[in-house]
């Protein structure tokens, strides 16, 4: 069947740009090695190395479709645009990785980590690493992926990445922990943001959630994970002599006081009851900052710098992805269920999966169709930074330990692609228990 997709002229210019921006996401590399070779002080190599900036690309790029925008359809057009968009998302995870990223919290999800990993019998290093991309992407189904993926981030950039290990060893980590999380927020309706955008629409609670993606999400985390620990089983046990001499002495960390973790998980918690207004987390950000200032003894500086670049990746996404709808509405109305969930895979590492199951909301979906939708969604959520909205937070957060050639698309994408098939195998094969 011959697909039509009646597009006006600003929805294709903002497709040629929405393609410009992933294609950028390729050469970010490419462009820090060529700013190296200028001047750190001269105009060539500021603007190369703002133009490297995975977290800017998209941001970059919607401003500059929005000044196109402006001199082809005036600012009327424009202001309309603009308000017709949901920009709760981006500014959402703002708030949640500043919350998450904090000593308290952190020290909250060690202790939870290590208790653990003491229970494992297996070496130090070797239940530090399962424990931590095992229980650090579940976290994401209570406390929201964007909090999962910054605090296991956090607790593998202080504890391995600062390592002498391997290039491969990195970015097969990095790769099974944006896959972990991407799946991670599927235990319940509210924490994956591709599942918050659909389901009080298709009415899928949280027994649903656990039944259909749920055990079959945790079950995928654990073989994966074994699996990558066997792999670089050497490293890690390498690893564990010097820094792991006994299990005892896993993440050690400053203490925080009890109630200042109880008050951050309160805010925490008010935070994600409240993710659906921005008004409302806002404040109670506002309150968390007085907080922060009055207790300011037992805290780390506040991560506004990394929190405000994924939010300025997100908030372009959503400015481009906006105006997508036109070519992939009809793709996904037109497949059937099996190519659907592998069409949604491969569409999730060129767009973001809650934009994606966002624009199939729209489309004519069985209840079959749905499902492979999400679940496709999900399991590739780890195949590019750009497939998931938490993946810029772990980017920001572990880029540094990947020296001045940066972090490669292609090697992230190999290495996802392991965690990825066993996730679509479990998705497609296993039952559904409710």
């Amino acid at each position: 069947m011959l697909l039509k997709f009646p597009a006006s002229g600003i929805e294709q210019f903002s497709t040629f740009l929405f393609l410009s921006a992933i294609l950028h996401t390729f050469f970010v590399n490419k462009l820090k090695k060529i700013a190296a070779h200028f001047p750190k002080n001269s105009v060539k190599y500021k603007f190369a190395h703002l133009m490297s900036e995975v977290e800017l690309v998209f941001g970059l790029w919607s401003i500059f479709f929005l000044i196109a925008y402006f001199f082809i359809q005036g600012n009327s057009a424009v202001s309309t645009y603009l308000f017709s968009l949901n920009f709760t998302e981006p500014l959402f995870v703002f708030v949640i990785i500043c919350l998450s990223a904090t000593r308290p919290i952190l020290n909250f999800s060690k202790r939870l980590i290590t208790s653990i990993s003491k229970i494992l019998p297996l070496e130090a290093s070797i239940s530090f690493y399962i424990s931590t991309l095992v229980i650090g992407p579940i976290l994401g189904s209570f406390i929201t992926e964007p909090a999962a993926m910054t605090v296991t981030a956090l607790i593998l950039f202080e504890n391995l990445f600062q390592e002498s290990i391997s290039a491969k060893f990195k970015y097969a980590t990095m790769a099974l922990l944006f896959v972990n999380v991407s799946i991670g927020g599927t235990l319940t309706p509210y924490a994956a943001p591709p599942v918050l955008m659909i389901a009080s629409k298709w009415q899928w609670d949280l027994s649903y959630m656990i039944g259909h993606f749920g055990y079959k999400s945790l079950l995928s985390i654990i073989i994966s994970t074994l699996i990558y620990s066997f792999i670089f089983k050497n490293e890690l046990i390498k690893i564990g002599k010097t820094k792991f001499e006994n299990k005892k002495n896993i993440l050690k960390f400053s203490n925080s006081p009890s109630w200042i973790i109880a008050v951050h998980l309160l805010f925490l918690l008010l935070v994600v009851l409240s993710a659906h207004s921005p008004i409302r987390f806002f404040i109670l950000f506002g309150l968390f900052l007085l907080f922060v200032y009055f207790t300011r003894k037992d805290q780390d500086s506040l991560k506004f710098k990394e929190s405000f670049l994924v939010c300025f990746f997100l908030a372009g996404l959503v400015c481009l992805g906006g105006m997508q709808g036109w070519w992939l509405k009809p793709i996904l109305s037109m497949l059937g269920d099996s190519a659907l969930l592998i069409g949604s895979t491969v569409l999730t590492s060129l767009t973001d999966n809650a934009a994606l199951t966002y624009l199939g909301s729209w489309a004519n979906l069985s209840e079959s169709g749905k499902y492979a939708l999400v679940a496709g969604a999900v399991a590739g959520g780890g195949l590019s930074i750009i497939a998931n909205a938490p993946n810029p937070a772990g980017v920001a957060i572990l880029e540094e330990s990947f020296g001045e050639e940066g972090i490669s698309a292609f090697s992230l994408f190999k290495w996802a692609l392991l965690p990825t098939s066993i996730t679509l195998i479990c998705f497609l094969f296993l039952p559904n228990l409710l």
